[in-house]
């Protein structure tokens, strides 16, 4: 199953708000989605989706209220590269 067809995505909040919001300008805290995701039922599953993602797939956007940059070090912290 890909993180596309996930049962959990139905009950994301980001599914309910406009994507751009989501994908802000390259620089930006994207503080506005981080608040979405904040209040996410579903913010774990959706940041262990991104993590399962290769990396050179996961260089936009926030997921699970973090940003490329944060994932990245999440990935280090685990040992994956």
């Amino acid at each position: 199953m890909t993180h596309d067809s996930a049962p959990w995505r139905e009950a994301a909040l980001c599914a309910q708000t406009d994507p751009e919001v989501f994908f802000p300008p390259v620089g930006s805290s994207g503080e506005m989605a981080r608040r979405i995701c904040r209040r996410c039922p579903v913010k774990a599953e959706c940041l262990e989706a991104a993590l399962a993602k290769p990396q050179h797939e996961d260089d936009y956007g926030i997921w699970g209220g973090t940003t490329p940059k944060e994932r990245r070090a999440i990935r280090a912290g685990r040992g994956v590269a």
